[in-house]
């Protein structure tokens, strides 16, 4: 029996039958709406030349398009890098041994999770204002990458907690028999499986957090919604305006996807070719006493 039938019962031919038919139905379907859609936007005038001449103009890139896309980015990567340290730090301190340290960890987390981001966005664009934390330029960025740092970083935490989590629980047994230290079984063990087991969901939550960054319009902040927005109004093209934002978001996104799967695949290549194997010298270092294997 192949592998692709062990999980359902493979449909007898009736059921392939009406699986095709089901299938056309569903294409029919969505071409039919995407004929609506065209048309509607064809009598409207959004498809002439006339709509899409301004993309072809340097002048409005460099006003409106690229610096919106450089918000966009630089919001981006600075909460992801910020988020992934966030949620590393409290993804093991909702492993810790001490209930006090999983107990406040967890709070924080949990609490963070269940703030809206667009209201926590708002929250901290008024307080930075109001205390002059940031310079008056910087307010909207800070405002932006805090919020997405605060989500995201708790998003992380509950990645890293259930990917260590899944690991077999004889890796740790063998390394405390070992005399391994927490922080060594930590670091050298448990954290270099985990993250690539955590990539793709890392992955996904990246894509999240580039996503989340169009809601920076709403405290002023430059990013590429705001700017195609803009540049609609200015232009009077706001449909292709939206298009083209939407062909730029999906093609970050995808640029993102890309790299994150390249790399997952290069660490397990590295992982399968190394055969998970830990030398004596690396982890024997401070054993217990009369373990010490390294001596003859």
């Amino acid at each position: 029996m192949s592998s692709a039938s062990v999980l359902f019962d493979a449909p007898g031919p009736r059921g392939r039958i009406r699986h095709h038919i089901y299938t056309v139905v569903v294409v029919a379907a969505v071409a039919a709406f995407l004929w609506v859609l065209y048309r509607g936007f064809d009598k409207t005038g959004q498809f002439t030349a006339a709509k899409w001449k301004p993309f072809l103009d340097a002048e409005v890139w460099e006003t409106y398009l690229l610096p919106g896309l450089k918000g966009t980015v630089v919001a981006a990567l600075l909460s992801i890098v910020f988020a992934l340290v966030l949620g590393m730090i409290f993804g093991i301190l909702r492993l810790s041994d001490h209930r006090a340290v999983r107990w406040v960890a967890g709070t924080i987390v949990e609490v963070a999770r269940a703030i809206p981001v667009l209201i926590l966005m708002i929250f901290l664009f008024g307080l930075f204002s109001k205390n002059q934390i940031f310079p008056s330029d910087d307010l909207a960025l800070a405002a932006v990458v805090t919020a997405l740092t605060v989500y995201n970083g708790s998003v992380i935490a509950e990645i890293v907690r259930a990917g260590i989590r899944s690991l077999p629980k004889g890796q740790t047994e063998a390394a405390v028999a070992l005399g391994m230290r927490k922080n060594q079984l930590m670091r050298l063990i448990l954290l270099p499986q985990a993250v690539t087991a955590m990539l793709p969901a890392l992955v996904s939550q990246m894509v999240v957090a580039l996503k989340d960054s169009a809601l920076g319009y709403q405290i002023t902040y430059t990013e590429i919604v705001r700017s195609g927005q803009q540049l609609g109004a200015a232009e009077q093209n706001t449909i292709p305006s939206l298009f083209v934002i939407a062909i730029v978001m999906i093609s970050l996104n995808s640029a993102l996807t890309f790299v994150a799967t390249k790399l997952e695949a290069r660490l397990r290549a590295r992982k399968k070719g190394r055969g998970a194997v830990v030398t004596a010298d690396s982890i024997l270092t401070d054993a217990a006493p009369g373990m010490d294997l390294t001596k003859k």
